[in-house]
């Protein structure tokens, strides 16, 4: 048998931007032999009710992903499935893997999974949106067992979340941290703007672990690949590797 480029597995991911950048790193920190096959929805304007829209684009590139075929989908993008609630999201997730024959995981469940991995039972959050889709988003952990001490949006253009510095993004998480004792976990939604580079040091100075969607997703493949490669400086969940944890949710 030749040996390919996915001797280990493979995924098909769905970015739901054309941001550049998520992509490369996803790669750079997934363990070599997964392959990887990239398909783009096109969001340019972050509001509840385009999230809303294009689910159908999101079904059109699971259809042609199960025809490649993959082992693994994978959907990016929390704010297109959490407008749909967290029972919205399981029940499109089921129609398509019935339909399409694929395993599927979304990004919020990813990240859902990673928190009860790591134990974290009250979090607080911060996003790259304005508004009232920041409840949304903590309704949906709450809907899945978390307690949300804050969901705090950065004060920021859709489009320009990839600008922000990461240093800008630490210094508005502290800050809610700060604000909101009592939190045993720290969320960052979403992969849009590039702060790989201060999980590690927020965990070390807030002393809690921290759930970001690039980790949770290479976690969480990772698992259903069978694969477990730690990978140490990019927080606790890479570095430890904790088990999934079977959580009853409720129906």
């Amino acid at each position: 048998m030749a040996i390919t480029s996915s001797w280990r597995g493979s995924v098909g991911i769905i970015k739901p931007t054309m941001r550049l950048g998520g992509i490369e790193e996803f790669i750079r920190l997934l363990p070599e032999g997964i392959g990887v096959l990239p398909l783009f929805v096109n969001i340019r304007k972050g509001t509840a009710d385009e999230f809303k829209s294009v689910l159908d684009h999101f079904e059109e590139h699971v259809k042609s992903l199960a025809s490649v075929p993959v082992e693994l989908i994978h959907p990016e993008g929390a704010p297109p499935f959490m407008v749909h609630g967290l029972a919205g999201e399981r029940e499109i997730v089921k129609g398509w893997e019935r339909k399409y024959g694929v395993p599927i995981v979304t990004a919020p469940q990813t990240q859902v999974e990673a928190m009860h991995a790591l134990g974290i039972r009250r979090i607080i959050g911060v996003s790259y949106f304005r508004g009232d889709i920041n409840e949304t988003f903590a309704q949906y952990f709450r809907d899945a067992g978390i307690e949300v001490l804050a969901m705090a949006g950065m004060d920021v253009d859709f489009d320009r979340a990839q600008n922000l510095s990461s240093h800008e993004v630490y210094a508005h998480t502290r800050k809610t941290f700060i604000e909101n004792p009592g939190a045993d976990g720290i969320y960052m939604l979403g992969s849009g703007w590039k702060v790989t580079d201060i999980v590690q040091l927020m965990e070390d100075d807030f002393g809690v672990p921290v759930v970001h969607a690039q980790m949770a997703r290479i976690w969480a493949i990772q698992n259903r690949l069978h694969v477990r490669q730690p990978r140490p400086g990019y927080g606790r969940l890479l570095a430890e590797h904790p088990q999934p944890v079977e959580v009853a949710l409720a129906t």
